[in-house]
């Protein structure tokens, strides 16, 4: 996680760099865009860190730890199917013709359970694309990414039952279940220029996920559908700040 979180970094430092060449370059007299005026293809460029919060929620709890082997079933009700995650990531991007946002984009999600450590940590990265309108220093933006990811489920239980084997060792009735899925993620958001060189970037998105059924999972006792490569699945929201040559 924290090398994940310095790769980024340094790979947004150079952001800053290059939107004080630009407006010194911008500063210089230069030709006229184009004999006809138009606006060129490549307009800017931006990249920063967001933060989030969302709602997670599924509709049983084998499908929350992929474990079909949780205890009894008047237990298994009363697991938790659902809460609150948290996580950060991050994004490059370039603007193209003043109205589209072209790039990449990564984050990692925890979804805390029980108070034993059980958790769902999900882990997602991909291609980003939307469009955006100009309503003065604040722009909408409707668009959608795509790309893969591994969840991984760890569920350790409350009252931990354990057996001795042979060797005197002890085995503990946990699990750690890694479920690999690609998504697509529509989104909608709003971004607040600050000033040419930052902006404040607010978005909601839900995940919807696709691909080869029991892929990754453990058998559930179910027939696996596309919906379980995600579950707990939900919105979330983002708040972020973007550095880089944006419009004034």
């Amino acid at each position: 996680m924290k090398k994940q979180f310095l790769i980024l970094v340094l790979a947004l430092l150079p952001l800053g760099l290059m939107a004080q060449e630009q407006e010194a370059a911008d500063a210089q007299p230069t030709k006229e865009k184009s004999s006809k005026g138009g606006t060129p293809v490549f307009t800017g460029f931006s990249g920063g860190m967001m933060l989030h919060i969302g709602y997670l929620f599924s509709s049983d709890p084998t499908k929350v730890f992929s474990n079909s082997g949780l205890g009894s079933e008047a237990y298994v009700k009363s697991l938790p199917k659902d809460g609150v995650c948290l996580g950060l990531g991050g994004t490059l991007r370039v603007h193209l013709l003043d109205h589209i946002h072209l790039g990449a984009e990564g984050f990692v999600s925890t979804m805390p359970l029980m108070r034993t450590g059980s958790n769902v940590r999900t882990g997602w990265g991909g291609v980003m694309c939307d469009y955006y309108g100009n309503w003065g220093k604040v722009r909408p933006m409707i668009g959608m990414s795509v790309g893969g990811g591994v969840m991984k489920r760890l569920y350790v239980p409350e009252e931990v039952p354990y057996v001795f084997s042979g060797d005197s060792s002890t085995v503990y009735n946990a699990s750690y279940v890694k479920t690999p899925f690609f998504y697509m993620d529509p989104y909608v958001g709003l971004e607040i220029n600050l000033n040419s060189h930052m902006a404040i970037l607010i978005r909601i998105d839900y995940m919807l996920p696709f691909g080869r059924s029991k892929s990754g999972l453990a058998d559930i006792g179910d027939d696996v559908k596309w919906s379980n490569f995600m579950t707990p699945s939900g919105p979330r929201l983002y708040v972020g700040v973007m550095f880089g040559k944006l419009k004034k």
